[in-house]
């Protein structure tokens, strides 16, 4: 049994280590079998940290069982490679930050580890998590497990194709336009970008945005909650942070209760562009919220000129992080670091005032749409996984996008409006390729969500094909 360890649920796996019927150091060493023995196929997790999870291991088995919400009892993880962990190579994805190995670490993965889990290694990134395929400079491409020909996405693909082929049981990872979302959707896992707030970002230097996030992917959705558990809570290092819920998202799993009425979208009126078969595996699959006595409707917020208002806000996000590098080390930066920076910088304030303008009157749109319904449902990615080798989709239904940003309108929107939004599995295309859901919650309403989420996972019974060994294929013709 010891060599299949890795096929267990999180949930399963906590609960054995809770009972001692399996150990901490055990669990370590099946994660390490499975990573040597895949790895070499999928390049998720480039940097390894093996010595300093054995020692974690000892400590937890020699310090007893904690009972709090979140306790992860010694269950080994991933980190994105844009979150520090003391002692462990940390490189942004970035050759300016090829050998930096940071002090301290991230004060989520200080949460994570203060809570039982173990620290694996560090799931690959694109260049500082800019991009929808995740490749970079310092350890080159991820690969998706599906068919290893094509992306995993970005701009957490690392943490993606970590857990779906079992290397870890869960990934930490953040979300600014689509990064735990998208990637969720191309390798068949559930990612969560929850409310900000909800989980700290502890050192960033956009502290007062709520744009980009932290958050958990995971190979089902009670996995899911119960990292969720272990991250969510008030952290002061944060100023955006607020307190876990009295009851946790996993207890809350425990009687889900289904969304009365859905709204499902393909394309927001027409706004975006959509593959014909995700557009058709989509919509067959928001209608199974019927068969949990949900009336399912066709019908959209008016996103206005919220594409135009993210994209804005987008390019001041990186003018705080990225000014000072493209000044000192612009031919040390990937262009589409440089575009975003410098779409920012050629901004004026009336630009800025205007997107500020727009997010907020787009907010309270989407609380008037959920005075109607409880769930919205969208696809989780415009097209199914592209070539590995290429930046994003070159076309999406015949149209050519105009920035690599161009494929993740569906999730970025939904960024804006500071609504949980996750990545659910929802079927496969005629090539084998995943395609995902993208289910919105009310404000704040990670407990409902989850539960929405839940109860459409067991119909699909799609989280039951995994975890994977890496597939080898082709790239399908473009759309």
């Amino acid at each position: 049994m010891s060599g299949e360890l890795w096929r267990m649920s999180a949930v399963e796996a906590v609960a054995r280590l809770r009972k001692g019927e399996i150990s901490p150091l055990e669990l370590v060493e099946a994660s390490a079998r499975r990573i040597a023995e895949i790895e070499p196929a999928v390049n998720a997790l480039p940097t390894l940290c093996l010595d300093r999870a054995r020692k974690h291991a000892r400590r937890i088995m020699q310090g007893g069982t904690a009972g709090e919400a979140g306790w992860l009892a010694g269950l080994p993880v991933s980190i994105k490679d844009l979150t520090d962990v003391a002692g462990v190579r940390t490189t942004y994805g970035s050759p300016l930050f090829a050998d930096h190995v940071p002090k301290k670490s991230h004060p989520l993965v200080e949460r994570i580890e203060r809570k039982g889990g173990i620290v694996m290694g560090k799931s690959n990134t694109p260049e500082f998590g800019a991009g929808g395929s995740t490749f970079n400079e310092v350890f080159g491409r991820t690969r998706n497990p599906w068919n290893t020909s094509l992306t995993s996405g970005g701009s957490t693909g690392g943490g993606a194709v970590s857990v779906a082929t079992g290397e870890v049981w869960l990934a930490q990872g953040t979300d600014h336009g689509g990064s735990l979302r998208g990637p969720g959707s191309h390798c068949s896992v559930v990612g969560l970008r929850p409310s900000p707030g909800r989980v700290t970002r502890g050192t960033v230097g956009n502290l007062w945005s709520p744009l980009s996030v932290q958050g958990p992917m995971a190979r089902s959705i009670s996995d899911l909650a119960l990292f969720l558990d272990t991250m969510a809570g008030f952290c002061p290092h944060d100023p955006m942070t607020f307190d876990a819920p009295s009851v946790s998202f996993s207890d809350g799993l425990a009687r889900p209760v289904a969304p009365k009425r859905a709204a499902f979208t393909a394309d927001y009126n027409g706004r975006v562009p959509i593959d014909p078969e995700v557009r058709e595996i989509c919509t067959k699959a928001a209608r199974r919220f019927e068969e949990l006595g949900c009336t399912v409707e066709e019908a959209s917020p008016d996103i206005g000129a919220a594409d135009e208002a993210f994209h804005i806000l987008r390019g001041q996000h990186f003018i705080v992080d990225r000014e000072l590098q493209l000044r000192s080390h612009r031919d040390k930066l990937k262009p589409d670091i440089i575009w975003n920076t410098e779409h920012g910088l050629a901004q004026t304030p009336s630009d800025i005032a205007r997107a500020d303008r727009e997010r907020a009157a787009f907010y309270r749109r989407m609380v008037e749409f959920f005075g109607t319904y409880d769930l919205l449902v969208t696809p989780g990615a415009l097209t199914p996984a592209f070539d590995v080798n290429l930046r994003n989709a070159p076309t999406i239904s015949g149209q050519k996008l105009d920035n690599y940003m161009g494929g993740s309108t569906v999730t970025a929107v939904i960024t804006l409006t500071a609504c949980p939004a996750m990545a659910v599995p929802c079927g496969f295309d005629q090539f084998g390729r995943p395609v995902g859901l993208q289910l919105v919650g009310k404000p704040r309403g990670e407990a409902a969500l989850l539960q929405a989420a839940a109860l459409f996972e067991e119909l699909s019974g799609l989280d039951r094909l995994l975890p994977i060994d890496p597939r080898p294929g082709t790239v399908p013709p473009t759309t």
